[in-house]
């Protein structure tokens, strides 16, 4: 199955995943699901849009049952050539193409981190919702991780470099092309309340937590706010910036639904 990011595939762990910044923002998000997680009871996850896998290989490594799926066959590839416990699967999946019988088995909790949501318009993120709904246990939860409309860093970036279109690009209900290592790939933004919404028919709202409000993103790691010990100041902040007001004025939030 071909997808734009197979040719992200074989540089995003350097480019994300374990630059400054993706730890960073990483380390936000478990800190919120960890009481999902670490609650002491083993767990059937499912993984949507893994990438090349180091959520799920967390996820394994606490001894959770996982399926992880990602529509890139890139990202598979490389998810599935990193050492991983047995009770971790990498499937290439089409998030648009899940229905209740994909995987012949219900799950406790989805997942799905750093964006892959994005991907989705708000027709087929209706959809999803439904068919997420149809994938969870009874009273099972779910927490994805999207890019909002209104990132304060995103807007400060560029205005000083005096590009106004891209400052307030995010802030449209239409799909804007994002670009992913010179390949053009169509992405819709959404705020918590957009996300609630589309949810509501399936899901209840129970947590929303900003991840990066000033921890910057990631498409800054070359520069000097990425860089130790100023990178240090930003993270300090972001403990302290945890009002779910903030979270659509951040690089990212974290939504958590739980099945009504």
């Amino acid at each position: 199955m071909h997808s734009d990011f197979d040719v992200a595939a074989p540089q995003y762990d350097d480019i994300f995943t374990y630059s400054n910044i993706g730890k960073a923002q990483r380390k936000f998000v478990f800190k919120y699901i960890n009481p999902i997680i670490k609650q002491g009871k083993k767990l059937s996850i499912l993984e949507l849009n893994c990438g090349t896998g180091a959520d799920a290989i967390e996820f394994a490594k606490q001894g959770h049952d996982v399926i992880a799926t990602d529509i890139s066959e890139g990202m598979i590839e490389v998810a599935n050539a990193k050492s991983h416990p047995e009770n971790l699967q990498f499937k290439v999946q089409d998030i648009n193409k899940l229905t209740k019988d994909t995987f012949n088995k219900k799950f406790d909790y989805i997942f799905s981190d750093f964006g892959g949501i994005n991907c989705l318009s708000t027709e087929q993120l209706e959809k999803f919702f439904q068919n997420a709904s149809d994938l969870l246990l009874p009273n099972g939860k779910m927490t994805i991780v999207l890019m909002p409309k209104n990132c304060l860093w995103e807007r400060f970036y560029f205005t000083l470099k005096g590009d106004k279109a891209k400052a307030n690009r995010r802030n449209t209900t239409e799909s804007v092309v994002a670009n992913v290592d010179g390949v053009g790939v169509a992405t819709w933004y959404y705020n918590p309340q957009d996300v609630s919404a589309a949810a509501n028919k399936f899901f209840n709202t129970t947590k929303v937590k900003p991840i990066g409000v000033t921890i910057p993103p990631s498409y800054l790691e070359s520069s000097f706010v990425a860089k130790f010990p100023i990178l240090n100041i930003f993270k300090g902040l972001d403990t302290l910036l945890t009002a779910s007001s903030l979270a659509k004025y951040a690089d990212h939030f974290l939504i958590t639904l739980e099945k009504k």
